[in-house]
């Protein structure tokens, strides 16, 4: 999609805010306050976000998350922007079945990237992982697997209930996200893919997956490669962070080890998220990879730097690559100056590191 002009000079991006449940609001704002900034400072860009109050509280009181049209409604952005989305009194796989994973199949965002590292000034729990050992984009498969939403329940009133989860994994669905990978992996400095399985035990989707995985190889004979299992590649990442770069992994695998990173680089608050359509022909949808911590809502102390970071992306996938960097390099100025939030070790709160990061905004972009 083409994004529109305001004049000869400035790119007007449409975006869809979908600030969902909880923190998840509180971040949005957030967010959208640095965007804003962000193209005032920069000047030859400008947002137009629309609100779309597709949350919890709108479904308990109407029955639904979005409207009947809500994913046709979604193609005239140039993006969306996604905040979190649970409550406590709304089970969990209705939210999710309701709301994200919708938007990730119809939109045709068959690609996660999550980027994860140790930003300037915060602190890895691990001993002496610094910025250096621990630089990694997860690439996961955002379609397929026991996301697909086969399987089934029988006899759920009985003492004989049977449910079934199906992992689905295709040709295409593999060949795709593995290319994808490869291509990420070819354009960092270290050119190294390592691909994650389950392989000894899932004997059937998973074999599928490793033997695609090796015709693929000789495609790329330049990115160094190897293959981990799903278990003992948690072990590495916390042992041996420094041994990898780029990783790829199914949906439900790169889902769980993507949270350890998160963890493993400081804090799940600064980890972002890209769902992506490689084609171009959908919208991509960002966020940060937390959820909607309903019990820290409203408080005004969530960590807002993952949602800086999925902006940032955010920006970046726009074409506004120059801009992108620039607003990480901001984020980062700002935790290294120590404005952090509680948990950081910091005292800062939502506000205190959103206006920091405005601030920065001018003082570094403003003569750009």
């Amino acid at each position: 999609m083409s994004p529109g002009h305001t004049d000869s000079t400035q790119q007007l991006f449409k975006i869809a805010c979908i600030p969902g449940d909880g923190i998840g609001v509180d971040i949005t704002n957030a967010a959208i306050q640095v965007l804003q900034k962000l193209s005032e400072t920069v000047g030859h860009f400008a947002f137009k976000f629309e609100n779309l109050d597709w949350s919890s509280e709108a479904y308990k009181e109407r029955g639904y998350y979005m409207p009947e049209d809500g994913l046709e409604y979604l193609k005239k952005f140039d993006a969306i922007y996604f905040g979190a989305v649970g409550w406590p009194d709304v089970p969990d796989h209705i939210s999710l079945w309701g709301l994200i994973l919708p938007i990730r199949n119809a939109l045709n965002q068959y690609v996660n990237v999550r980027p994860t590292r140790v930003l300037r000034g915060i602190n890895s729990p691990l001993k002496n992982c610094g910025t250096r050992d621990l630089d990694w984009v997860i690439i996961r498969e955002n379609s397929e697997g026991e996301y697909a939403g086969h399987g089934g329940t029988t006899h759920a009133h009985s003492s004989n209930t049977v449910a079934t989860e199906v992992s689905i994994f295709t040709r295409v669905g593999i060949e795709r996200i593995f290319r994808f990978a490869f291509e990420t992996a070819k354009s960092r400095p270290r050119k190294k893919l390592t691909m994650v399985t389950k392989s000894n035990a899932q004997r059937h989707g998973m074999v599928l997956w490793d033997k695609i995985f090796t015709e693929i190889t000789k495609e790329y004979p330049d990115v160094e490669t190897d293959k981990m299992l799903v278990d003992a590649m948690t072990v590495r990442m916390v042992l041996q962070p420094q041994s990898l770069d780029t990783i790829v992994a199914t949906n439900l695998h790169a889902d769980i080890l993507s949270d350890l990173a998160a963890a493993l680089s400081g804090s799940i608050g600064i980890a972002p998220s890209s769902n992506l359509d490689p084609t171009r022909e959908n919208p991509s949808m960002f966020e940060p990879i937390h959820g909607s911590a309903p019990d820290i809502a409203g408080k005004g102390i969530a960590n807002p730097i993952g949602a800086f970071w999925s902006a940032a992306e955010m920006v970046r996938w726009l074409g506004l690559e120059e801009a992108g960097e620039g607003l990480i390099t901001c984020i980062e100025n700002v935790t290294e100056a120590g404005m952090k939030t509680k948990d950081l070790g910091g005292s800062s709160n939502t506000k205190d590191v959103t206006d920091a990061v405005c601030k920065e905004i001018e003082n570094v972009l403003g003569g750009k």
